[in-house]
């Protein structure tokens, strides 16, 4: 099952670290958050990647096209030319890097891998959110209900403490960082049956978000999969630097593989 990947976006809420490259390619403990989340993916044995590129997009090309330079340890001969690669760190990954427009909007740029997938199912994620879900188990959840799509939900923390107040203004509890059950929100990690282009009308300003999925929820062939673990998506530089001290604490809760 391909693996579509949304890394075009101009991540203007990151524009400390987006005006030399695209958010994707943002680093988490020294690697792109992107390696991140195909990280995620592989360690459930899904390894087919579709990256729909737009913004800086070369940047995303030139770090697959030298992922053995990123990688790996060198010697390199100035005299000759010649470079040898020493300690080999691969990935079993195919990756298509599909340039889908600077501008584009999210449904149109899924719209475009149409050919790549073909009729076949798949699933989508954004380029800047990580998760320790487990992918399996999404995937045999979309499987059983014979919808069109399953999206995966989550509640976030507040960034705020909330307060339960009287009609006297007399705080009667206070709450710090509360999670509330009524507010789910899309965390993408979409599972999807190939119908669900046919819901995406041609264009390049089509959002996923809006029209694709309101209607694909009327039709009723929208799920959700709710995920009660970790999930947190990088948009400011508070989220990086939140994500980068997990890193550091040597046991990222999104850290589903063995090595790295």
């Amino acid at each position: 099952m391909k693996v579509l990947l949304l890394a075009g976006g101009l991540g203007t809420r990151l524009s400390e670290e987006t005006d030399i490259r695209p958010k994707p390619m943002v680093e988490i403990g020294g690697k792109p958050i992107l390696w991140h989340i195909m990280k995620l993916y592989s360690s459930f044995g899904f390894n087919d990647f579709v990256v729909l590129l737009g913004y800086k997009g070369y940047y995303i090309k030139e770090y697959f096209g030298n992922y053995f330079l990123h990688q790996s340890d060198v010697q390199i001969d100035l005299s000759t030319n010649r470079m040898e690669i020493l300690d080999s760190k691969t990935e079993p990954w195919k990756v298509t890097l599909l340039d889908t427009g600077l501008h584009t909007m999210t449904g149109s740029r899924i719209k475009k891998a149409r050919k790549i997938v073909g009729n076949e199912p798949f699933m989508i994620t954004y380029g800047d959110g990580v998760s320790d879900i487990d992918i399996n188990k999404l995937v045999r959840f979309h499987h059983s209900h014979g919808k069109l799509m399953t999206m995966t939900s989550f509640v976030p923390e507040s960034r705020f403490g909330v307060l339960r107040i009287n009609h006297d203004n007399q705080v009667e509890r206070f709450m710090e960082k509360p999670k509330e059950d009524s507010g789910w929100i899309n965390a993408g990690f979409f599972v999807c049956q190939p119908e669900v282009f046919n819901y995406i009308p041609d264009g390049e300003d089509i959002v996923l978000e809006k029209e694709p999925l309101e209607n694909l929820a009327s039709s009723g062939n929208l799920l959700t999969y709710k995920h009660h673990g970790f999930w947190q998506c990088m948009d400011t530089l508070r989220d990086k630097i939140k994500l980068n001290e997990l890193w550091d604490n040597k046991n990222p809760p999104w850290k589903t593989w063995a090595n790295d």
